[in-house]
């Protein structure tokens, strides 16, 4: 059988294929505990979760628009206009099955063969292969520590090729859990309005920041950043509804029209009654979220202070999301039982597998010599987590 080359190109999620690993080991009875994935370890709020029955109960299970029904639409604008200070349509608004359905639907739709996007490095891990996916080309593009591994003018100029349409924006952003400040975006605007560059802005953790630093979205800084940017966002991380499946992107209508035609011929509506569940997740009762953020907040602070306690193990300072990326330069190239610790994906198997500790290697983001945490997990598991993992540390030689 002859497949398809792109898709033979593609890699299993890193992220993924650890967690099911993890996931492997605990079902096996050891005890693991997982900074794998990006996942809160909360349940849904009550409130959502009865509206979802009561749209089940009403017999909402019918087929809906492709786009997404009214009522979800008008709860995202409401949302957008009390958060961001954004006016959308109904027209430019669409409800996908994930963020990550609203970006492969982007992509596919703006990308001819060989257009290039723009991906900051380090990056989610699904971003490349999504390019690849709409016959795109990834150009991943090198950041500094200095600038906290953001995208700045001086990075994307020296990327910018006569192919360059997009640029892909995170924030905050998975993994550093860095956030871009208004200044910042507005000098990526006006780059993007000088070159004629699209913007998709990830805004998937927007509402998870800690301490001063505030969200904004590249959007709403003037009339030509919101004629040139999609806003990708979605209720898995702020409203703990990760399997759920519920996204949502709003943009130019033409973009968004196009968008819905590509949905409307792979899966259709994203489901129904969990759309209605959406409803109240956006309208309803969002004390759940500052709560979240207060617990988030407290698990990094720990986890910053334990890393500091190493010696030789530095970190990314994470602003936002819930993610902590570690720093093990200084472990790589030392000896573990006689094995030379050559790179994040050897350091993060030697953890799993002889102390059941699951993390994400850092060359999965294109940043090696790094690995993720994730803090979406109990302070008590952090705590044992980091006793292994200095343990782990103390046997390299």
């Amino acid at each position: 059988m002859d497949f398809s080359v792109k898709a033979k190109k593609l890699a299993p999620s890193i992220t993924l294929a650890i967690t099911a690993k993890a996931k492997e080991m605990k079902a096996q009875g050891k005890d693991i505990i997982g900074f794998g994935a990006g996942e809160p370890d909360f349940n849904t709020p009550d409130n959502i979760i009865a509206a979802c029955k009561k749209a089940l109960d009403e017999g909402k299970t019918k087929y809906v628009p492709a786009s997404g029904i009214n009522e979800l639409k008008d709860a995202i604008i409401a949302k957008f206009v009390r958060d961001n200070a954004l006016a959308y349509k109904r027209e430019q608004i669409i409800i996908s099955t994930g963020g990550k359905q609203c970006l492969s639907n982007a992509l596919n739709a703006l990308l001819n063969p060989l257009d290039e996007v723009l991906i900051a490095k380090p990056y989610w891990v699904s971003y490349p292969d999504l390019v690849h996916l709409a016959d795109g080309v990834p150009v991943i593009v090198d950041t500094d520590e200095a600038d906290s591994y953001k995208f700045t003018r001086k990075n994307i100029e020296a990327s910018l090729t006569e192919k360059t349409k997009v640029i892909i924006i995170n924030s905050p952003n998975n993994p550093t859990g860095t956030v871009y400040s208004r200044e910042e975006l507005q000098d990526l605007a006006d780059l993007c309005r000088e070159k004629d560059l699209f913007i998709i802005s990830d805004e998937i953790y927007e509402p998870l920041i800690y301490g001063e630093e505030k969200h904004y979205s590249i959007a709403a800084l003037n009339e030509d950043a919101y004629s040139r940017t999609l806003v990708v966002n979605a209720l898995s991380k702020a409203y703990a509804m990760t399997g759920w499946r519920l996204g949502y992107a709003a943009g130019p209508k033409d973009l968004i029209k196009i968008m819905s035609n590509i949905q409307s011929h792979t899966t259709s509506n994203s489901t129904s009654f969990v759309q209605y569940a959406a409803v109240e997740a956006l309208n309803g009762d969002q004390s759940f979220i500052p709560e979240l953020n207060k617990e988030f907040r407290k698990r990094r602070d720990y986890m910053v202070e334990r890393a500091e306690n190493v010696e030789g193990l530095k970190y990314i300072y994470p602003q936002g999301a819930f993610y902590l990326m570690l720093d093990i330069r200084f472990f790589i190239g030392k000896s573990y039982k006689g094995e030379v610790i050559d790179s994040s994906l050897a350091f993060a198997d030697r953890l799993l597998t002889d102390y059941n500790v699951a993390l994400i290697p850092g060359s999965g983001f294109g940043l090696e010599g790094f690995v993720r945490l994730s803090y979406a997990i109990n302070i008590d598991s952090i705590k044992k987590g980091f006793d292994r993992i200095e343990e782990f540390l103390s046997q390299l030689s």
